[in-house]
């Protein structure tokens, strides 16, 4: 078992563009996939987009979650997203694996991350694992390794599925539609009916499709690292 922990990266975007309406991180997409790599023993560390408050969305704030519950009212995860560090500072090389947690807020600050897409690479080709959940693998669109492939291309993924966009409303709110844009990169995506659980694991890159995958996107996370 590595030694090093494993990143957890959130978005620091509070509103959904110009509809101007509050969003930020997916509460169950950090905390069931940090109850199972930390059960196996692996240290967790939190970061966002830009320094300072790690914004949630107050729609995920769901107590009658026990391991939400257990996270947000019995350790110091509010602490730590009130003042979580930037991914400016952090180099990939001291991290097991990366996390993308998904959430709305990740639509419009995840893309385009260009520390994001830097230490996707570094764990990648220090032979750590890259994972993302719902729309966390909107960080992954654009990330390319140092031969400068897409990491996507040719790669199996998940993510959240243009039918799910649509049936919440997000299609004609987001930028971009996050399976359409994981495709034109050379991705192949795998779509479960909405809502479903699907968890795609394609050697070092692990995602899973929406919040129901966020559990299993751990379990696959705890298993791949030993």
């Amino acid at each position: 078992m590595s030694d090093k922990p494993i990143l957890y990266v959130v978005t620091s975007n509070a509103v959904k563009g110009a509809s101007g309406q509050p969003t930020g991180f997916w509460l169950s997409e950090l905390t069931h996939p940090m109850h199972e790599t930390e059960a196996a023993g692996h240290r967790s560390e939190i970061a966002t987009i830009r320094a300072g408050v790690a914004p949630v969305d107050a729609d995920s704030l769901n107590m009658d979650d026990p391991v939400n519950a257990h996270y947000w009212q019995q350790t110091d995860l509010q602490q730590r997203l009130q003042a979580a560090p930037g991914l400016g500072g952090l180099n990939g090389a001291d991290y097991s694996a990366i996390l993308f947690t998904g959430g709305y807020g990740t639509m419009w600050d995840f893309r385009e991350s260009l520390d994001a897409q830097r230490l996707i690479r570094e764990v990648y080709e220090n032979g750590g694992i890259v994972a993302a959940v719902c729309h966390g693998p909107a960080a992954l669109v654009d990330a390319k390794l140092s031969n400068g492939e897409y990491l996507v291309s040719g790669k199996n993924v998940a993510a959240f599925t243009n039918t799910e966009e649509e049936a919440t409303g997000g299609a004609k709110i987001v930028p971009f539609l996050l399976e359409t844009a994981l495709v034109e990169h050379g991705a192949k995506h795998h779509a479960a009916p909405n809502w479903a659980e699907n968890v795609v694991v394609d050697g070092r890159l692990i995602t899973g499709q929406n919040p129901a995958s966020a559990k299993g996107v751990g379990v696959a996370l705890a298993k791949a690292l030993g």
